[in-house]
């Protein structure tokens, strides 16, 4: 995590203190339920939490004990019992360092993932509320980055309002994968500590019980939360492409909103650049690279190893802390972005009609022309347009071979450009309800 790519609630979620917390609720709540059953005193239990719930944790002292420990989860309960007293010696009793490690990861991750929904949530407002603003606004449809038919714009950001509405439903599933709870000991046969005591803590915190766990949580879970996150960032990218696209002089349909006071380049004073979908697509980059680790995590040695620890560490806050930066990034462009019908009708009569020629090939063949020799008779008017060399609509009623099929009245037909849009309705109720 950098400063720059930051915003403070995600990055909160991964502070030490935050950490050295939820450590605390987790063994406190333990605590609790090994009361109740009758393995710790009830006073105990009660003095825990009446002495540490409040408190703000020593990280330094904490890093200062873990140096010589050379034990991380050791390190906090050492500085716990400073606090504690006595009483300490109840708390983390038949559990072992992952059962606090990957429940306090799971809990992060379901902060995370809610932030992150929410941060879906802002993009898809702001999709939708351009999408009816340019319903019908026309635009040209491109293919292989050429010219094809004509769409909407509002068309191109419903698509991308589709995208992310699948974005979303994927990361609610990941937050219900990930927001498992282990509390069962070593190598997790429950033989040290009741599975009554993993129940409670489950319900505590937030989350339900792992079903089966080694001395780990199993990293599946993990792998398929980071490869979501992976898939959201790169449909977050093919949008910034897309708006990318759009901003280049020669195309200049759309752009991000450049405020006042705000420069393009530092040597050139003309520029405005689409910094923001370029810096979005970095991020995007990013984010997917840590899926790599994730999937990897997943192979660990017999009941526990801690390979996965270490990457863990980096690539947790790492691609959710980047992740929802990049998310509220786009959706405020997506809010400002400044949109051009004007140029987007000038790029459609750039052709001179061309992205008619499917209808005409179409009304040939109704008018019994063979597919063949319809297509040879659009083609070859076609490719003098293409050249700059006449108007599309000119070259077919002056072409023969045309006309013994279509009526000039008829040729003009196919070049109704409102024919493209008549299912943009249809279209908009199958994605927007």
């Amino acid at each position: 995590m950098i400063p720059r790519y930051t915003r403070p609630e995600m990055a909160a979620i991964w502070e030490p203190q935050t950490r050295f917390k939820i450590w605390f609720e987790i063994e406190a709540h333990a605590a609790d339920a090994l009361a109740e059953l009758g393995t710790i005193p009830k006073d105990a239990a009660k003095t825990i939490w009446a002495k540490a719930k409040d408190v703000t944790f020593n990280v330094e002292r904490i890093d200062e004990i873990e140096r010589e420990t050379k034990h991380d989860v050791i390190a906090f309960l050492t500085h716990l019992a400073e606090i504690v007293g006595p009483e300490a010696r109840f708390v983390h009793q038949g559990m072992t360092s992952s059962d606090v490690l990957d429940t306090c990861l799971n809990v992060q991750l379901t902060r995370c993932a809610d932030l992150l929904i929410a941060d879906v949530d802002r993009l898809l407002s702001a999709l939708k509320t351009r999408a009816f603003e340019h319903k019908m606004t026309p635009t040209i449809g491109r293919s292989h980055g050429i010219h094809a038919e004509p769409v909407t714009f509002g068309l191109k950001l419903a698509y991308a309002y589709a995208e992310f509405t699948r974005a979303r439903e994927r990361l609610i599933t990941a937050r219900k994968e990930v927001a498992t709870c282990a509390i069962s000991g070593a190598v997790g046969t429950f033989a040290q500590i009741d599975p009554r005591v993993e129940a409670h803590v489950a319900k505590a915190m937030g989350l339900v019980p792992e079903p089966i766990s080694t001395q780990v949580i199993p990293r599946d879970r993990h792998a398929m939360f980071f490869a979501t996150l992976g898939v959201i960032a790169s449909s977050m990218e093919r949008l910034a492409t897309e708006v990318r696209h759009m901003q280049r002089t020669e195309v200049l349909e759309a752009e991000e909103f450049f405020s006042e006071g705000q420069k393009g380049s530092s040597a050139m004073p003309h520029k405005r650049n689409p910094v923001l979908t370029e810096n979005i697509t970095g991020l995007a980059r990013m984010v997917r690279a840590y899926v790599t680790p994730a999937m990897e995590n997943v192979v660990l040695w017999h009941e526990r190893d801690i390979s996965h620890s270490s990457a863990e560490r980096m690539f947790g806050p790492d691609a959710t802390v980047t992740l929802d930066f990049a998310l509220n990034r786009m959706a405020g462009v997506i809010e400002k972005l400044l949109i051009y019908p004007a140029n987007m009708q000038k790029n459609l009569d750039r052709l001179g009609g061309l992205v008619h020629s499917q209808r005409l090939l179409i009304a040939l063949t109704q008018k019994g022309a063979s597919r063949e020799d319809a297509y040879k008779l659009v083609q070859r008017n076609a490719m003098p347009v293409w050249r700059g060399e006449g108007d599309f609509q000119t070259l077919l009623k002056n072409d023969a071979d045309v006309t013994k099929y279509l009526s000039n009245a008829e040729i003009e037909e196919q070049f109704d450009l409102g024919y493209h849009f008549k299912h943009v309705d249809t279209i908009f109720a199958r994605v927007f309800g």
